[in-house]
């Protein structure tokens, strides 16, 4: 008997008929992230192979399975190479990975964890404190007392000169470290060593006044300080498993944002003390550098022999050439790429030059800019220092629940343009200082987060030495870019103002371009698809 149906399909008499009227509504009953699962589960159909033109042709199709069915036992396989599916490495039936199993095939413990990311955290901000010190305070006060009048031009020409060599030591390092075969591993051996020639080269800075041995010098340490870096990098890659790789991340460039910022503090401290603090700075980079290489291999669990891994090519310089060859068919890759460098240009436009944006624009014609400036480094320092830690402890576990890098990182990048807008609508200490709170915070959720979204891009982790050189010339070009472009701002200038001094104005400008570059590189990070 068929009972009475109510409004909707329902029985009226109270039967509910199993998996018919009791089934949900799973539009309701499934959350946003159930439905995100279930999406990835989905597989396209199948593709035809690209490679075969004469698939549609019925008598050469003929031919090939009554050739190759004579071979025992291959008869299947021919009929299947008529038309083979081609499996879609997106989709999550294709993922079995364990999340917690890093990319050399070991899974860590808890303390191992820690311990890289204490290792990646303490020496971010290490070699942060002296190179940001050295680099933006010390180096630039060290051109002015040579020559003031050309002091804009040498500070943009050994920055440009060094990040040329840093860019190809990036590459040529990251690579030679993935082809590295020895008892200690494939990175550590360069870790050490790029520590050492970095901190022997800055050294030597502080017993020459010679411009030129100095821009040979800094040159050297560049060199030396990407021998280290690149293959330092790659660990992240490599140890870090993909679970907690966004925390790790998040510590390690809040550490870089810590020390960038103490950095600053600390170069303007050493700048108080006049001749004598500018050489106990360099002697601070020479003790650092030589020993941060050390210390790390040691606080990281020891990592394994590479002496027996599967050889690939071996090592020729034509190899190394090749591997310049950056990814092919690879656009999330080349948009992280550009994004980062057009956002770190803008954070160096103003950061390299600070000392002189204080000095010639903050207090243009105090005879005491000099001194005041330091303060206001100082005293920005503090506040960046602040904001930062509020990054390193919230911005990177806060992605890897949420699971999303690209919306956070494009975010970051136009919080640190509404920092930037500051000093432009009030030209003071206070505009610097909101500066520093508000382009601070962004770029400490920008660091805590890229490197995540850096590795997140890589096309085959199998190179990840090589494409994380290629990624971290965005920290090179970005120099590059940033101090020339400030450089040729501040030039244009003068031109058009016919100063011979540097006129105020001209560092409204760099403002101005900052901001314009860091807000193109939000949307260039937009445009990636397969990160979310």
């Amino acid at each position: 008997m068929v009972d009475e149906q109510g409004t909707g399909g329902k029985p009226t008499g109270g039967y509910i008929r199993p998996g018919i009227d009791d089934r949900p509504d799973l539009d309701k009953a499934l959350s946003a992230e159930d439905k995100e699962n279930i999406a990835r589960l989905t597989a396209p159909m199948p593709k035809k192979r690209a490679a075969e033109p004469s698939i549609d042709d019925e008598q050469t199709q003929g031919v090939k399975l009554a050739t190759d069915s004579q071979v025992p036992g291959s008869g299947m396989a021919a009929l299947a190479a008529i038309d083979t599916a081609v499996p879609d490495e997106d989709s999550a039936f294709m993922d079995m990975r364990d999340p917690m199993v890093s990319a050399d095939g070991h899974r860590p413990t808890k303390t191992e964890i820690v311990r890289l990311g204490v290792g990646f955290t303490v020496s971010a901000i290490a070699c942060a404190i002296p190179w940001v010190a050295l680099s933006t305070v010390i180096l630039p006060r060290v051109f002015e007392q040579i020559d003031s009048g050309s002091k804009v031009f040498m500070l943009g020409l050994v920055n440009s000169i060094g990040a040329f060599v840093a860019l190809v030591a990036n590459i040529v390092f990251g690579t030679l470290s993935d082809q590295t075969r020895s008892r200690f591993g494939k990175r550590t051996p360069w870790i050490v060593l790029g520590g050492l020639i970095t901190g022997l080269s800055i050294g030597a800075i502080a017993f020459t006044r010679s411009e030129a041995l100095i821009v040979t010098l800094w040159c050297l340490a560049q060199m030396g300080y990407n021998m280290m870096l690149a293959p330092y990098v790659a660990v992240m890659s490599d140890r870090v498993p993909d679970k907690v790789r966004g925390t790790i991340s998040g510590f390690y460039g809040a550490g870089i944002a810590v020390g960038q910022t103490l950095g600053s503090v600390v170069g303007a401290a050493f700048l108080t003390h006049g001749a004598s603090g500018i050489f106990q700075a360099w002697m601070m980079g020479l003790a650092i550098f030589s020993l941060i290489g050390i210390f790390v291999v040691v606080v990281w669990p020891r990592e394994k022999s590479s002496k027996y891994e599967a050889d690939g090519e071996k090592m020729s310089a034509k190899v190394i050439l090749r591997n310049f060859r950056p990814p092919r068919n690879a656009p999330d890759f080349y948009y992280a790429l550009v994004g980062r460098t057009l956002m770190m240009g803008g954070y160096w436009m103003i950061t390299t030059y600070q000392l002189y944006i204080a000095q010639d624009y903050i207090y243009a014609g105090d005879p005491h800019a000099t001194d005041k400036a330091a303060a206001i480094i100082a005293t920005m320092g503090v506040i960046t220092l602040v904001v930062s830690l509020i990054a390193a402890v919230t911005a990177g576990p806060i992605t890897d629940r949420i699971g999303r890098r690209k919306l956070p990182v494009a975010l970051a990048s136009c919080l640190f343009a509404v920092g930037a807008a500051m000093p432009l609508l009030f030209r003071s200490p206070m505009g610097m200082y909101l500066f520093a709170a508000i382009a601070g915070l962004g770029y400490g959720v920008y660091n805590a987060i890229d490197q995540a979204l850096n590795v997140a891009v890589l096309p085959n982790p199998k190179e990840a030495g090589k494409d994380l050189g290629i990624l971290n010339l965005a920290n090179t070009l970005s120099t590059v870019i940033g101090t020339m472009m400030t450089s040729i701002v501040v030039s244009i200038a003068k031109s058009a103002m016919h100063a011979s001094g540097t006129p105020a104005a001209a560092y409204a400008w760099v403002f101005v371009v900052a901001i314009v570059i860091v807000l193109i590189a939000a949307a260039l990070i937009m445009r990636i698809r397969n990160v979310k």
